[in-house]
């Protein structure tokens, strides 16, 4: 199985080439470039190193999140182009399960992932291992790190965790996490580029079947944009427009 990976979902970001678990070619996004100048040709670059091509290929992999909304659709926009002219399947992998993958150990029952999604937030979820993988416990969310540390506390019942993240310097500056340390739990770093585990899990969804196609692509981007936010979710917004018959506000109190 020949398949390329296209991860844009931040400024970390990275293309990769895949032959089932054997990373053939990598190249990192390690400049200020836009995705939308550097992705194609990089992607060149990558496919003339192993001397194929993306009609050549078995299906394309990409990370749909979470990240940048930018970045993401980026990603996804390039790969349901390819899907769509080369008839190929597509598996959707997310960055923060397949920072499980990063440095996974035999018998820890619980691995936690999470991502800077700045605002003072992270991007966040906890799994646990079933059957030799690691499962999602709940969806991934995003919320203020001392939230997330509370309910991963709240779920593994003081069973030590991994905390797998590019971003260690926020759990380690939580003032509750010298005693989570002391308890078992451990903080590992997860450099980028993030490929590798990204192909893992593509590779395993290529292998079970678990793809879609361009037309049912769809990000995870976690949280909406500020512009959806406002015009789909602030329901106070909605009722103060004129013309709905209820009493304008320009957001102040008094």
């Amino acid at each position: 199985m020949r398949f390329i990976v296209v991860d844009t979902a931040d400024a970390r970001g990275s293309v990769a080439l895949f032959a089932d678990l054997d990373l053939l070619s990598l190249e990192s996004h390690s400049s200020d470039e836009d995705y939308s100048s550097w992705l194609l040709p990089a992607v060149r670059r990558v496919l003339a190193n192993s001397s194929l091509s993306l009609a050549g290929l078995d299906g394309y992999a990409v990370c749909a999140g979470p990240g940048s909304f930018t970045g993401i659709r980026v990603g996804l926009t390039t790969v349901k182009a390819w899907a769509e002219i080369y008839s190929k399947p597509i598996a959707a992998v997310s960055r923060l399960a397949a920072l499980t993958v990063n440095g996974s150990r035999a018998n820890e029952p619980f691995v936690a992932s999470y991502i800077d999604a700045r605002r003072e937030q992270v991007f966040a979820a906890l799994y646990a291992q079933l059957g030799g993988r690691f499962e999602p416990l709940g969806e991934e969310s995003v919320s203020s790190l001392a939230n997330f540390v509370s309910k991963v506390k709240g779920e593994v019942a003081g069973k030590p965790v991994r905390w797998v993240t590019p971003d260690p310097k926020m759990l380690e500056s939580l003032p509750e996490w010298p005693a989570l340390a002391a308890s078992g739990h451990i903080v590992e770093l997860a450099k980028p580029p993030f490929a590798p585990g990204l192909g893992f899990l593509a590779n395993r969804k290529f292998r079970q079947g678990e793809t879609t196609d361009a037309l049912s692509l769809d990000a995870n981007y976690v949280r909406r944009s500020d512009a959806e936010a406002f015009w789909k979710g602030n329901q106070s917004v909605l009722k103060a427009w004129p013309g709905n018959g209820d009493k304008q506000t320009d957001g102040r109190s008094g």
